[in-house]
């Protein structure tokens, strides 16, 4: 097999550095397993998850009692996507563009492209899978957060939240739209005060860090949400205890959607939907479950109104796997296929290995950029939706 390739790769790598610059979202975020090994679509892949653990009691004896037994359990992961980005060229263009003296700018951004177009996928993916397996939510649907000066309620309630479900305070992360840090960087002028904050980086560059614990990213992946069509849905009267996570509706109308941010008649708290309905049916809220029983009459649910949801959350909490897709094994062993020549590039940023694949054609040549990938909220307990 030709190196057609290799002296590509300086190009490659000059392209990776102008996407990585721009990857500020759910990517560095997440917890993540991306490696050079190929997987097949929808190949499933484990990720461990450990569960609490018991006490006993110490007591003194002649050897080490026998404890410490534990199953460690796991979320499999699949993966769902396998995307490639083709950049072609025939003789003709490449000649037309070389004469111009245009033609490496052109093939960079055109691999600049490609990367972007990938990762753009991976993060809309990450931020489907967070807002409809999150625990609960947090601020009023419609409102932007951190809109008033001086009060960051926003980012102390989420925290909260997080606090009392158990996640880990030391890996969080804060992933939200460019409203919401407009109005950081605007409204919240106690941030740029350097003798208060320590920091001159968001008065002079624009630059959030970390604030109350969270690791801060903007992504353009939080768009707005449409809310389902339901209303006038209340619970049977069968009465339902704090934790539970399956409510049946009844009486309303319309639909109730995965993502939907729900609220009870009695109780302040806000809950996310990961399992909806259309019409009366039974409705699938995260984990822990409700907040406080809901007494045993028929009971009213109120569907916020459509929100632009920003996601908190403990890094375990959502997962990313990459790999570069499965090619054919020939009789050698060896993975093949008809490309001329292939080769691997890690982002120095984000840790993503994009597959780079040539392919020789009648009269043109065709670059292929490529990634296999599946993404997966595993702990529901760890995220929370903040509203705006």
């Amino acid at each position: 097999m030709a190196n057609t390739l290799t002296g590509l790769i300086p190009t490659l790598y000059e392209a990776l550095d102008t996407v990585s610059r721009e990857m500020v979202g759910f990517i560095p975020a997440v917890s993540r397993d991306s490696s050079a090994a190929r997987a097949a679509l929808n190949e499933t892949i484990l990720v461990p998850v450990t569960t609490g653990q018991a006490a006993y009691d110490t007591v003194p004896g002649i050897t080490a009692p026998n404890t410490g037994d534990q199953t460690v359990n796991s979320v499999a992961m699949t993966i769902t996507r396998s995307k490639h980005v083709p950049i072609r060229w025939n003789g003709e263009e490449q000649r037309g563009m070389a004469n111009a003296g245009t033609y490496n700018q052109v093939l960079l951004n055109q691999f600049t492209q490609g990367f972007r177009t990938l990762t753009n996928l991976m993060e809309l993916d990450l931020f489907t899978a967070a807002i409809t397996n999150a625990s609960r939510a947090w601020g009023t649907a419609g409102t932007t957060p951190f809109g008033t000066p001086g009060n960051l309620s926003d980012i102390a309630q989420v925290r909260k939240i997080l606090a009392d479900n158990g996640a880990a305070v030391t890996d969080l992360q804060y992933v939200g739209s460019t409203a919401t840090f407009a109005n950081l960087r605007g409204v919240q002028t106690v941030l740029f005060k350097v003798n208060e904050s320590g920091t001159s980086d968001l008065l002079r560059n624009g630059i959030l860090g970390r604030l109350e614990g969270f690791d801060l990213h903007e992504s353009a992946a939080v768009t707005l949400q449409a809310k389902g069509s339901g209303a006038g849905f209340t619970t049977t009267n069968a009465g339902f205890a704090a934790g539970t996570t399956q409510i049946p509706i009844i009486t309303g109308t319309g639909t109730v959607n995965a993502g939907d941010v729900i609220s009870f008649a009695g109780d302040p708290n806000q809950y996310v939907v990961q399992v909806g309905t259309t019409g009366p049916g039974t409705i699938t809220i995260g984990a822990p479950g409700l907040e406080q029983a809901i007494p045993a009459t028929a009971t009213a649910m109120t569907i916020a109104a459509s929100r632009t949801p920003n996601v908190a959350f403990s890094r375990s909490a959502i997962q990313l796997i990459t790999r570069a897709p499965q090619m054919p094994v020939g009789p050698d062993g060896d993975a093949m296929d008809m490309a001329d020549d292939v080769v691997q590039v890690t982002d120095p940023v984000s840790g993503i290995t994009f597959d780079i694949a040539v392919y020789r054609q009648f009269m043109q040549m065709v670059y292929h950029v490529r990634l296999a990938w599946g993404a997966a909220a595993i702990k529901p307990e760890h995220t929370v939706l903040s509203l705006g």
